[in-house]
């Protein structure tokens, strides 16, 4: 939001205020100063509390205010001229080609003369002939025989606005002779207006919030009207369906106007904020806009007749059919959605609500009667038809942020006395004001307590009172207590006390003075501490996954049905379940809930793919599944872990390729983090997935529950993505059944002081059987006293028949209390294997 200083000292004084000091005061305030453009004016000296600042300043000496008295024709050049020029001092010849002068050229003295903007020999200005901002100096020379060593400056050169097609006219009553930076010098603040404060995107928001915070007389719009035609009523109505999405519409008439430029003072603003001047209706409604906030929209009276035969119209507000279009201003046809609400009239629709007018209805150059409008829309309605049309404007940019109803007429009131003064035009007596849903009147009780509690500063009811009713609340006092009552510009502070409450704690602060607050210690009751169970154990998955090398992601929660298909087969169909779709999505390819994080992390790996070689890879997220109970699906939280690429990073060290990650890698990586969760009684089970590889997938299990499964994923589905010929692999477990599995405390034993027993033993089996129930029936028969098993070798050849493999198995014999003896050593060695020929038919492999 621009603000010009001479906008703002309409609504407040400041002119004694230095610049950095009022930028700096109101971004302590919350309104936060991000530039200061110096148009014309020298930036002060001093203090600029590191504020970005830009301008060039008029030099007083040699840019003045100077008056054309006649403009003559150049005698070797027909598109330039030359023209007499009075600076107060004297009489110069200056030479320019600009094109709003041929109309005057040749035409002998100039009665009125022309006042201009005169830049003497010597003066600094922007070249006008060049892209952006480039300073120059004006030197003497000749051009086509004619010495030239001044100008009559443009806008651009100026600094003003970009326009350098023609020179810059002054008013008529602008004195000669006197510097133009005293004349029409200026300082525009560029403030960012964040959501909280939406109510000061104008020049009034910001003159009041100056006025509370310097402690000055806040001078307020004048609202008033000359109304000299005919009633209004009978010439328009109102009909609006929803409340709830417009509460409001007014709408006033203007007859018999004529379409000019609106006066030099008013576009000279609009210029400075970074808005073209069209005509003197058109500006009229910006410059109410950017005045106090309330945007307005003029229809041009006599095609709204035209639409309803003959007959006086009626604006209809209303939702868009489904497949509905219109015509925007901009030239642009919009299809719309049903949620989209419109202005219409009897003939159809012609202006999307509080977003922008349409094509037919807009004021053109032979516009002689126009009916103004002002109203006040559901601000949630209009972000969801923002983002839906991919749209921006000044209107729907403060309209999505709230704009309070009592806004409307006050515009509407503004806007025609404007036109009316610019105009010529004549007002009809009264206005059209549909008020069905009502804005609620908000009263909030705040006490010297309740700021002692939440501000750690002491303030007395009457010091309440003080700095609410700068800000215009009014505020009741009854001794300590206040109840404030909320202004009727305001749609930020909420009904309920706690909220509302906290809303004016802000406000107190923000004008009490931010940096004025001791610092205090905390003085309130510490709450009971609570665990997260959850939480905790979400933060100890990703510390164990960190160690063993991977990095965590974080997907979008919104993607699309046809995103998810991917982690399938083609032929395989996906849960029937319906997905959860969200009304106002991120993007037109993100409006579902995923059902799948593995698809969320593939995604991801396949983004990742293009740039590196080795992925490794975890996400903690949930899915949302539909419930057959509610509209709020059931959350469930997943983790899946992927692989793909080469096992290490080589490096200049490295005589050759560590090979790419397997199933083996993958499985090493989950017994690690089952082992750090110290998951007993874990196991692997063959298993099919459709995402994963028939073959190559395994479910994870802790004793008969099955929290995972894991495997290579399937060909066909990593042809559906963009990897490497390398394989991705994929785990994914039920985190509330791996939490479940984890307990919450586990035994510590100490380090035994005597020597482990090593032993290797080798087991030929069925195919069929599992390592991991060898490993755990190992581990169970022979007690504490088996103190690793690690399986390191699987052999399969002719010598041990069909259908037969070995496992070897590295077994540590170890004892907390003793040195285990040869004897005992072979006494639990039969003991394994006699279990093992009893439950899986193992036979001990010999030489």
């Amino acid at each position: 939001m621009k603000v010009p200083i001479s906008w703002l000292q309409d609504y407040v004084e400041v002119k004694d205020i230095p610049i950095e000091e009022l930028a700096h005061r109101l971004t302590l305030a919350g309104l936060e100063v991000e530039e200061i453009n110096f148009v014309g004016m020298a930036p002060p000296p001093g203090d600029r509390h590191d504020f970005k600042v830009t301008g060039l300043p008029w030099n007083p000496e040699k840019i003045v205010v100077a008056e054309v008295l006649e403009v003559m024709p150049h005698p070797n050049a027909d598109r330039l001229v030359l023209c007499q020029l009075n600076d107060g001092e004297m009489i110069h010849t200056v030479l320019t080609g600009a094109p709003n002068l041929y109309p005057y050229k040749g035409t002998g003295p100039l009665s009125p003369t022309l006042k201009v903007a005169y830049a003497r020999e010597g003066a600094e200005i922007y070249d006008g002939h060049q892209e952006g901002l480039v300073v120059t100096r004006l030197k003497r020379t000749k051009i086509r025989g004619v010495e030239s060593y001044s100008m009559i400056c443009s806008e651009k050169e100026l600094g003003i606005s970009e326009e350098h097609e023609g020179i810059l006219f002054l008013p008529e009553d602008a004195p000669v002779g006197i510097p133009l930076a005293d004349y029409m010098g200026d300082a525009v603040l560029d403030i960012a207006i964040t959501p909280n404060i939406a109510r000061n995107a104008n020049i009034y928001g910001v003159a009041r919030e100056t006025a509370a915070v310097f402690k000055r007389k806040l001078r307020h719009p004048n609202y008033e009207f000359l109304a000299e035609g005919g009633p209004i009523e009978g010439k328009v109505s109102i009909q609006i369906e929803d409340a709830e999405m417009n509460p409001r519409f007014v709408v006033g008439l203007i007859e018999n106007i004529e379409i000019k430029p609106s006066p030099e003072r008013v576009q000279r603003r609009l210029k400075l904020i970074d808005q073209r001047p069209i005509n003197n209706i058109v500006d009229a409604t910006n410059y109410v806009m950017f005045d106090i906030g309330q945007p307005l929209h003029a229809f041009d009276y006599d095609q709204l007749v035209r639409r309803a035969g003959g007959e006086a119209p009626t604006l209809i507000t209303r939702a868009a059919k489904p497949g509905e279009k219109i015509t925007t201003l901009d030239g642009e046809e919009r299809e719309l959605e049903d949620f989209t609400t419109l202005i219409c009239d009897t003939a159809g629709a012609h202006s999307l609500a509080g977003i922008m007018g349409g094509l037919e209805t807009e004021v053109t150059g032979n516009t002689t009667n126009v009916l103004l409008e002002g109203a006040n829309w559901n601000y949630i309605n209009i972000r969801k038809s923002l983002s839906y049309l991919k749209m921006h404007s000044e209107a729907s940019y403060r309209f999505s942020r709230g704009v309070h109803p009592a806004m409307a007429e006050r515009g509407v009131r503004m806007g025609l006395e404007l036109m009316r003064q610019w105009s010529g035009g004549v007002i009809c007596k009264g206005l059209i004001d549909q008020y069905p849903s009502k804005a609620e009147v908000v009263t909030v009780e705040v006490t010297s307590a309740d700021v002692r509690r939440w501000l750690g500063i002491t303030l007395s009811g009457a010091e309440i009172s003080e700095l609410l009713s700068r800000l215009e609340f009014d505020c009741q006092q009854d001794g300590e207590a206040v109840l404030v009552t909320v202004p009727d510009h305001r749609v930020d502070i909420e009904p309920d006390p706690i909220n509302g409450k906290a809303d004016l704690m802000e406000e107190i602060a923000r004008i009490y003075g931010y940096d004025n607050i001791p610092e205090t210690r905390l003085a309130d009751v510490i709450p009971t501490q609570r665990n997260a169970p959850k939480l905790d154990f979400e933060e100890k998955l990703r510390d164990l996954l960190v160690r063993e090398g991977l990095q965590e992601v974080i997907s979008y929660r919104l993607t699309s049905p046809e995103r998810e298909a991917k982690r399938l087969p083609p032929d395989v169909e996906d849960d029937p379940k319906p997905y959860v779709k969200v009304i106002n999505p991120i993007a037109v390819d993100r409006f579902a809930m995923r059902k799948s994080l593995l698809s969320s992390v593939l995604e991801n790996v396949e983004y990742n793919a293009r740039i590196r070689e080795r992925i490794a890879v975890f996400e903690i997220g949930s899915v949302f599944l539909a419930s057959e109970e509610g509209r709020l699906p059931e959350e469930q939280d997943r983790l899946v872990v992927a692989v793909t690429g080469p096992r290490q990073t080589t490096s200049w060290q490295d005589s050759a390729a560590s090979g790419n990650y397997d199933f083996y890698d993958l499985k090493g990586i989950v017994d690690s983090m089952l082992n750090g969760l110290h998951v007993v009684e874990s196991s692997y089970k063959t298993h099919t997935y459709p995402s994963f590889h028939p073959g190559k997938t395994a479910a994870i299990y802790t004793g008969e529950t099955m929290i995972g499964v894991m495997g290579e994923l399937h060909p066909m589905v990593h042809n559906q993505y963009s990897f490497t010929d390398a394989p991705v692999l994929a785990a994914i477990f039920f985190l509330e059944k791996l939490m479940q599995a984890a307990p919450p405390r586990h035994e510590v034993s100490p380090v035994s002081a005597y020597p482990p027993v090593l032993e290797d033993i080798a087991l030929i089996v069925d195919e069929g059987v599992p390592a991991g129930q060898v490993s755990f029936l190992i581990q169970q028969t022979g007690g504490s006293q088996i103190t690793d098993v690690r399986l390191f070798d699987v052999y399969r050849g002719e010598q041990l028949g069909a259908g037969k493999k070995s496992l070897a198995y590295s077994l540590t014999y170890q004892a907390p209390d003793r040195t285990l003896t040869d004897s005992e050593v072979a006494k639990i060695r039969t003991k394994i294997v006699k279990r093992l020929e009893r439950e899986v038919n193992a036979q001990l492999r010999d030489n």
